[in-house]
């Protein structure tokens, strides 16, 4: 199993797409995800990924004060974005008012509407979203077990105020749903710590990586030949600041690359193992 990771375009403070592509190169990621519709000219973004050897994962957002105004949003992004055929295609879907039967009538047509593009779609555990809580995603998932997630469990422990240690049912079954991991450290009062390397986020740090582990168990066990991720801390006002002066407290770069190859170490140590072989790079 090839473990893939990115780099978000979140936080790249280079002006033009072919900085921030050499910037993510150099320091050894394998692509970029972002989001695409009204901001990148296609023709010149897929040259620029070829140049530079990188894949593309794109990331969408549904949007729509309906359900129907939700799925023509997926549609249209969708279609748009399957001229780059990518591996996958993260997505905040849906809306957290929404009942369970207007999310069970979103997903669905979501399914079919993936289905019908030919795009592999992985749904985003985001505040504001219908998988903002493990409660929540739980109940459509037993609806729709061929549903794809993205984990970006920082948001579940900032939701639910805790490191939801008395749930590790719920987190199991939605771990065997995830194909693409935000690795991103959440703590009782938001989502995103302050620094990941620091002692006194340790707890919360080791918390986010059992999820991470069981996640990455269930897709080797489950046959899967890749595991997106993508080390997505985010800049002010995710990033913390000092009062007046707006001073970011850490340097975001060094967060997420510290980031990246901590998890690549991980992946080598959770699954080496029971494979025998790692992948890092599509290619290896």
């Amino acid at each position: 199993m090839k473990l893939i990771v990115f780099r978000h375009n979140w936080g790249l403070p280079e002006s033009s797409w072919e900085a921030k592509l050499i910037k993510i190169k150099q320091a050894g990621y394998v692509g970029i995800e972002t989001g695409v519709l009204n901001r990148i000219d296609y023709e010149q973004f897929r040259e620029l990924l070829a140049k530079y050897n990188l894949l593309f994962l794109p990331q969408i957002s549904t949007k729509g004060s309906t359900v129907g105004e939700h799925l023509a949003s997926l549609r249209e992004q969708l279609e748009a974005i399957s001229q780059f055929q990518p591996l996958r295609v993260n997505c905040q879907s849906g809306s957290d008012a929404w009942t369970l039967e207007d999310a069970t009538q979103f997903y669905r047509e979501a399914l079919l509407i993936e289905a019908d593009i030919g795009l592999r779609v992985c749904h985003e555990t985001h505040r504001g979203r219908c998988f903002y809580n493990p409660w929540a995603t739980v109940r459509i998932l037993e609806v729709f077990p061929n549903l794809n997630l993205c984990a970006d469990f920082s948001h579940w422990v900032c939701v639910c105020e805790r490191l939801l240690n008395t749930e590790e049912h719920l987190l199991r079954f939605c771990t065997a749903r995830v194909i693409h991991i935000h690795a991103r450290v959440g703590y009782e009062n938001g989502p995103q710590v302050p620094d990941p390397r620091a002692p006194e986020w340790r707890a919360h740090l080791e918390t986010h990586e059992q999820w991470w582990r069981w996640i990455c168990e269930a897709q080797f066990q489950a046959g899967a030949s890749e595991l997106t991720l993508t080390p997505e801390f985010g800049p002010p006002s995710y990033l913390h600041t000092m009062p007046y002066t707006q001073m970011p407290v850490v340097d975001l770069e060094q967060v997420c690359n510290w980031q990246a190859k901590r998890q690549i170490g991980n992946f080598q140590e959770w699954i080496k193992p029971v494979s025998g072989k790692i992948h890092l790079l599509p290619n290896d």
